[in-house]
Protein backbone atom coordinates (compact mmCIF):
# COMPACT_ATOMS: atom_id res chain seq x y z
CA UNK A 1 0.00 0.00 0.00
CA UNK A 2 1.52 3.34 -0.81
CA UNK A 3 1.43 6.01 1.60
CA UNK A 4 -0.55 8.32 -0.34
CA UNK A 5 -4.49 7.93 -1.54
CA UNK A 6 -6.43 8.53 -3.86
CA UNK A 7 -10.10 9.85 -2.37
CA UNK A 8 -13.08 10.78 -4.36
CA UNK A 9 -16.12 12.51 -2.33
CA UNK A 10 -19.29 11.99 -4.43
CA UNK A 11 -22.68 13.60 -3.59
CA UNK A 12 -25.93 15.63 -4.58
CA UNK A 13 -25.22 19.41 -5.03
CA UNK A 14 -25.72 20.70 -1.35
CA UNK A 15 -24.63 17.47 0.37
CA UNK A 16 -21.89 19.50 1.49
CA UNK A 17 -18.78 17.50 -0.29
CA UNK A 18 -16.82 20.94 -0.73
CA UNK A 19 -16.44 21.29 3.18
CA UNK A 20 -15.73 17.94 3.93
CA UNK A 21 -12.62 18.01 1.18
CA UNK A 22 -11.46 21.25 3.39
CA UNK A 23 -11.51 19.52 6.96
CA UNK A 24 -10.28 16.25 5.32
CA UNK A 25 -7.46 18.00 4.02
CA UNK A 26 -6.81 19.53 7.30
CA UNK A 27 -6.58 15.93 9.00
CA UNK A 28 -4.22 14.48 6.54
CA UNK A 29 -1.97 17.04 7.05
CA UNK A 30 -2.02 17.17 10.41
CA UNK A 31 -1.06 13.20 10.01
CA UNK A 32 1.60 14.11 7.61
CA UNK A 33 0.37 13.80 4.00
CA UNK A 34 0.94 16.75 1.76
CA UNK A 35 -2.27 17.03 0.26
CA UNK A 36 -4.13 18.28 -2.97
CA UNK A 37 -7.40 19.23 -3.29
CA UNK A 38 -8.97 19.45 -6.64
CA UNK A 39 -12.30 19.34 -8.11
CA UNK A 40 -14.33 18.53 -11.10
CA UNK A 41 -15.27 20.40 -13.56
CA UNK A 42 -12.16 22.01 -13.47
CA UNK A 43 -10.76 25.54 -13.55
CA UNK A 44 -9.54 24.64 -16.86
CA UNK A 45 -10.90 25.78 -20.20
CA UNK A 46 -13.05 22.42 -20.88
CA UNK A 47 -14.30 22.59 -17.13
CA UNK A 48 -14.93 26.42 -17.48
CA UNK A 49 -16.93 26.18 -20.64
CA UNK A 50 -18.90 23.63 -18.43
CA UNK A 51 -19.29 25.66 -15.25
CA UNK A 52 -20.91 28.06 -17.94
CA UNK A 53 -23.47 25.30 -19.45
CA UNK A 54 -24.27 24.72 -15.65
CA UNK A 55 -25.13 28.21 -14.53
CA UNK A 56 -27.02 28.48 -18.00
CA UNK A 57 -24.76 30.80 -19.82
CA UNK A 58 -24.41 28.40 -22.76
CA UNK A 59 -27.24 25.88 -23.98
CA UNK A 60 -25.74 22.33 -24.79
CA UNK A 61 -27.45 19.14 -25.00
CA UNK A 62 -26.76 16.24 -22.47
CA UNK A 63 -25.15 14.39 -24.85
CA UNK A 64 -22.08 17.08 -25.63
CA UNK A 65 -22.60 17.71 -21.66
CA UNK A 66 -21.83 14.19 -20.89
CA UNK A 67 -18.51 14.42 -23.58
CA UNK A 68 -17.19 17.57 -21.98
CA UNK A 69 -17.03 15.99 -18.71
CA UNK A 70 -15.33 13.22 -20.42
CA UNK A 71 -12.68 15.92 -21.67
CA UNK A 72 -12.35 17.56 -18.55
CA UNK A 73 -11.75 14.44 -17.08
CA UNK A 74 -9.14 13.21 -18.71
CA UNK A 75 -7.50 16.49 -18.84
CA UNK A 76 -7.85 16.32 -14.89
CA UNK A 77 -5.86 13.16 -14.61
CA UNK A 78 -3.25 13.65 -17.44
CA UNK A 79 -2.15 17.52 -17.29
CA UNK A 80 1.36 17.53 -17.23
CA UNK A 81 1.50 20.63 -14.64
CA UNK A 82 -1.61 19.80 -12.37
CA UNK A 83 -2.68 15.89 -13.66
CA UNK A 84 -3.90 13.61 -10.70
CA UNK A 85 -1.47 10.97 -11.97
CA UNK A 86 1.18 13.65 -12.01
CA UNK A 87 0.41 14.79 -8.54
CA UNK A 88 -0.23 11.06 -6.82
CA UNK A 89 3.40 10.28 -8.73
CA UNK A 90 4.68 13.23 -6.95
CA UNK A 91 3.75 11.89 -3.34
CA UNK A 92 0.69 13.61 -2.90
CA UNK A 93 -2.48 12.27 -1.18
CA UNK A 94 -5.20 13.61 -3.57
CA UNK A 95 -8.98 14.43 -2.57
CA UNK A 96 -11.08 15.29 -5.38
CA UNK A 97 -14.96 17.04 -5.24
CA UNK A 98 -16.36 14.69 -7.65
CA UNK A 99 -15.30 12.17 -10.65
CA UNK A 100 -16.48 10.03 -12.78
CA UNK A 101 -19.41 8.34 -10.43
CA UNK A 102 -20.93 12.19 -10.83
CA UNK A 103 -20.95 11.32 -14.49
CA UNK A 104 -22.56 7.81 -14.11
CA UNK A 105 -25.60 9.75 -11.90
CA UNK A 106 -25.97 12.91 -13.30
CA UNK A 107 -25.57 12.24 -16.92
CA UNK A 108 -27.52 8.83 -16.23
CA UNK A 109 -30.27 10.73 -15.79
CA UNK A 110 -30.68 11.54 -19.24
CA UNK A 111 -29.06 8.29 -20.99
CA UNK A 112 -28.20 5.32 -20.62
CA UNK A 113 -26.04 4.97 -17.70
CA UNK A 114 -24.17 2.20 -18.81
CA UNK A 115 -22.80 3.89 -21.68
CA UNK A 116 -22.06 6.23 -19.38
CA UNK A 117 -19.85 4.09 -17.44
CA UNK A 118 -18.10 2.66 -21.03
CA UNK A 119 -17.60 5.79 -21.77
CA UNK A 120 -15.28 6.94 -18.72
CA UNK A 121 -13.88 3.18 -18.96
CA UNK A 122 -10.51 4.86 -19.64
CA UNK A 123 -10.77 7.35 -16.78
CA UNK A 124 -11.14 4.72 -14.65
CA UNK A 125 -8.43 2.23 -16.26
CA UNK A 126 -6.14 5.16 -15.74
CA UNK A 127 -7.01 5.87 -11.87
CA UNK A 128 -9.53 4.27 -9.45
CA UNK A 129 -9.79 6.02 -6.18
CA UNK A 130 -8.65 4.38 -3.39
CA UNK A 131 -12.36 5.06 -1.87
CA UNK A 132 -15.08 6.56 -2.77
CA UNK A 133 -16.90 8.21 -0.36
CA UNK A 134 -20.47 8.88 -0.53
CA UNK A 135 -22.14 11.79 1.49
CA UNK A 136 -25.71 10.66 1.26
CA UNK A 137 -28.15 13.57 1.72
CA UNK A 138 -32.03 13.76 1.73
CA UNK A 139 -32.74 15.70 -0.88
CA UNK A 140 -34.71 17.55 0.63
CA UNK A 141 -32.18 18.86 3.08
CA UNK A 142 -30.03 19.70 -0.21
CA UNK A 143 -32.13 21.84 -1.41
CA UNK A 144 -32.68 23.82 1.58
CA UNK A 145 -28.62 24.16 1.46
CA UNK A 146 -28.67 25.26 -1.54
CA UNK A 147 -31.62 27.89 -1.30
CA UNK A 148 -29.60 29.27 1.61
CA UNK A 149 -26.21 29.84 0.41
CA UNK A 150 -26.82 30.51 -3.24
CA UNK A 151 -28.43 33.43 -5.50
CA UNK A 152 -29.52 31.06 -8.25
CA UNK A 153 -29.77 27.56 -8.94
CA UNK A 154 -27.96 25.61 -11.07
CA UNK A 155 -28.93 23.33 -14.12
CA UNK A 156 -29.06 20.22 -12.20
CA UNK A 157 -30.62 22.13 -8.90
CA UNK A 158 -34.18 21.13 -8.59
CA UNK A 159 -35.71 19.00 -5.84
CA UNK A 160 -37.10 16.67 -8.61
CA UNK A 161 -33.63 16.06 -10.41
CA UNK A 162 -31.76 15.59 -7.25
CA UNK A 163 -33.97 12.69 -6.56
CA UNK A 164 -33.31 11.56 -9.58
CA UNK A 165 -29.57 11.87 -8.96
CA UNK A 166 -29.55 10.17 -5.51
CA UNK A 167 -31.07 7.43 -7.25
CA UNK A 168 -28.82 7.12 -10.49
CA UNK A 169 -25.72 7.16 -7.93
CA UNK A 170 -27.64 4.12 -5.73
CA UNK A 171 -28.09 2.31 -8.79
CA UNK A 172 -24.46 2.98 -10.26
CA UNK A 173 -23.12 1.64 -7.01
CA UNK A 174 -24.95 -1.39 -7.34
CA UNK A 175 -23.26 -1.93 -10.36
CA UNK A 176 -20.01 -1.48 -9.91
CA UNK A 177 -20.07 -2.91 -5.94
CA UNK A 178 -17.20 -5.61 -7.53
CA UNK A 179 -15.09 -3.06 -8.62
CA UNK A 180 -15.18 0.12 -6.42
CA UNK A 181 -14.81 0.73 -3.09
CA UNK A 182 -17.46 3.00 -2.12
CA UNK A 183 -18.10 4.08 1.23
CA UNK A 184 -21.38 5.75 2.41
CA UNK A 185 -21.47 8.00 5.24
CA UNK A 186 -25.17 10.07 6.64
CA UNK A 187 -24.80 13.62 4.66
CA UNK A 188 -27.94 15.03 7.31
CA UNK A 189 -26.00 15.92 9.97
CA UNK A 190 -23.10 18.42 10.60
CA UNK A 191 -20.25 19.35 9.24
CA UNK A 192 -18.15 17.67 12.48
CA UNK A 193 -20.34 14.61 12.92
CA UNK A 194 -19.64 14.17 8.65
CA UNK A 195 -16.07 14.70 8.65
CA UNK A 196 -15.18 12.15 12.30
CA UNK A 197 -17.28 9.17 10.11
CA UNK A 198 -15.04 10.42 6.56
CA UNK A 199 -11.93 10.27 8.57
CA UNK A 200 -12.98 6.80 10.42
CA UNK A 201 -13.32 5.36 6.76
CA UNK A 202 -9.90 7.01 5.29
CA UNK A 203 -8.03 5.74 8.58
CA UNK A 204 -8.65 2.62 7.47
CA UNK A 205 -6.68 3.16 4.08
CA UNK A 206 -3.91 4.96 5.07
CA UNK A 207 -0.64 3.48 5.50
CA UNK A 208 0.78 6.49 8.40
Amino acid sequence: MRDNLFIALEGIDGSGKSTQVKLLAKKLEETGHKVYATFEPTDGMIGSMLRNILKGSIAADHRTIAGLFLADRLDHLLNETTGLVKKLDEGYTVITDRYYFSSYAYHGTHMDMDWVIAANKMCADILRPDINIFIDVQPEVSMERISANRQSAELFETLESLKNVQAKYLEAFEKLKGEENIQKVDGNRTPEAIADDIWAQVQQYSAR
